[in-house]
């Protein structure tokens, strides 16, 4: 399963060695269980029935140390296992958010917020779930069933063979279901990416929602979404209660077998007595056991359920730490410490979804030169901007900066070197010294302070309850828009760019201030 092998390949050597002990403390945690049964058998057998009472205290205290042993085991072990899986999620958040940070415009374009939250939580968790919990369950019960098998075709074969003739019908059942289940879960992951994208979206537009008195729609909305995750996980428990039963029925069915079974041979064992007859002692090892055997069973839909629920959230995250940006550095790219500021589009071309936005648009500007572009909405004023800083390449022509084509350009010195504040502000949940100093986090307060002076901000910034320190709330909330514009602005000049770019970015001033 390659989902496994990406995680495996994802885990720190030290912790691969931690979760190999672990693993290793958990198969000898379940081999262990067949040994009080067996002291058990031995004290029917040694102790209760020939009324012998020498063996009983070492065997109660072997009994007692194999527990208190096989505990101690198992804390170390859920310790070693936590440990690798929470520094496996750590190390994979750190990843994937590094590749969000580098991916283009377009990746951003063709995937919802929402939809990216949920791979980064939701399914990342399912990862965790997996390393820290299912590994240790799947040894669990396979060493369980194994030692289980193990020791009782040592006591009595014909029973065992008669206990595992319910195995491959339960293995049928079992291929049958994990078969169904698997489309179900996809099915079940996206409509979760829906439910979350549907609260995001009205998360940040509540304001757009409460001005148009659309709450009620929202609610009708996101309740069909609430309503299509709710269907899917209906979906999956229906065929599981199809399933279980029969599962939980051929489990069941293994103790009913072992009493006729196990009554009938040692009645056979008292009428014909001697060594290797199958005694009381022998039959509490099948009774105390037997659940050992039903259990793995009994546990496979369940682990099948996770394990498929797994695949389907590691499979979103792949695609996500696979991702790699079609626009990226140039292996030749050229070094630019100083940017002048010179600008030549020659024969530019783009489209966006089939639908051409800019063609053969030519012009130069120089440095100093101030230039404003007119046209009407629509006519890609904006779509100028994003292919200067490279958001997104052109079809056709070259674009120039300082006589240099902007693809040989390295991407951190092709954007440092333009500043741009445009009609749709985003400010940080941060002070609003810490929104202007973003692009230039060596600005001292005083710099910073002249560059909102000079953005005209500085007036209404002092006057707020802790000044420059004032935290401004998520995307500038209790700011009016051109507040926000203005301390935008301050944060495009903050950055001393060679090219400063102003896109429509004093449409929320007032005519004084603009």
């Amino acid at each position: 399963m390659f989902q496994i092998r990406w995680l495996w390949r994802n885990i720190e050597r030290k912790y691969r060695v931690a979760l190999i002990v672990a693993l290793i403390l958990s198969a000898g945690t379940s081999v262990m269980l067949v040994i009080n049964p067996f002291l058990s058998a031995k004290l029917i057998d040694d102790v209760i029935i020939p009324q012998n009472p020498d063996p009983l205290l070492p065997l109660l205290f072997s009994m007692l140390a194999v527990q208190v042993l096989r505990q101690g085991m198992r804390y170390v072990m859920v310790i070693l296992l936590e440990r690798s899986a929470q520094h496996l999620m750590f190390n994979l958040r750190v990843h994937l958010f590094t590749v969000l940070q580098h991916q283009e415009m377009r990746f951003f374009d063709r995937n919802r917020t929402g939809d990216l939250m949920t791979r980064l939580s939701a399914d990342l968790d399912w990862c965790r779930h997996f390393t820290a919990f299912l590994t240790y369950q799947v040894v669990d019960s396979v060493v369980m069933f194994v030692a289980t098998l193990t020791m009782f075709f040592c006591v009595s074969w014909q029973l065992t063979l008669a206990l595992l003739a319910v195995t491959p019908l339960l293995m049928l059942i079992t291929k049958l279901y994990s078969k169904k289940v698997h489309p179900l879960f996809v099915g079940m992951r996206d409509r979760l990416s829906d439910l979350n994208t549907a609260a995001q979206e009205n998360i940040a537009g509540n304001r757009v929602v409460k001005a148009f008195a659309r709450e009620d729609y929202e609610r009708e909305r996101f309740h069909e979404r609430n309503q299509e995750y709710r269907d899917a996980n209906l979906d999956i428990n229906k065929l599981w209660l199809t399933f279980f039963p029969m599962i939980e029925v051929l489990a069941n069915a293994m103790t009913l077998i072992t009493i006729f079974f196990g009554g009938a041979l040692i009645i056979m064992g008292q009428l014909h007595p001697g060594p290797g007859a199958f005694s009381p002692g022998d039959l509490t090892i099948f009774t105390s056991l037997s659940w050992a055997l039903a259990n793995p069973m009994r546990n496979l839909g369940t682990l099948i359920n996770d394990l498929q629920r797994f695949g389907a959230s590691a499979t979103k995250i792949i695609e996500v730490y696979y991702g790699r940006p079609l626009i990226v550095d140039r292996p030749d790219a050229e070094s630019h410490p100083h940017m002048e500021g010179r600008i030549a589009f020659r024969d530019v071309s783009f489209s966006f979804g089939g639908v051409q936005v800019l063609k053969d648009v030519s012009f130069e500007v120089e440095p100093g030169q101030t230039v404003a572009i007119m046209g009407p909405t629509g006519s890609g004023k904006t779509t100028l901007i994003n292919l200067l800083a490279r958001f997104y390449d052109a079809d056709s022509g070259e674009i120039l900066v300082d006589g240099c084509n902007v693809h040989m350009w390295k991407l951190q010195e092709l954007r440092r070197g333009i500043g741009t504040a445009t009609q749709d502000v985003f400010l940080f949940s941060d002070t609003v010294e810490g929104n202007i100093a973003f692009g230039n986090q060596s600005l001292s307060e005083v710099e910073a302070r002249d560059f909102a002076r000079r953005a005209a901000a500085d007036e209404f910034v002092v006057k707020m309850p802790e000044g420059y320190d004032t935290i401004v709330g998520e995307r500038g909330v209790g700011l009016s828009g051109g507040q926000k514009q203005r301390i935008a602005l301050a944060r495009a000049m903050a950055v001393e760019p060679a090219i400063l770019v102003l896109d429509d970015s004093s449409s929320a001033l007032d005519y004084a201030t603009d």
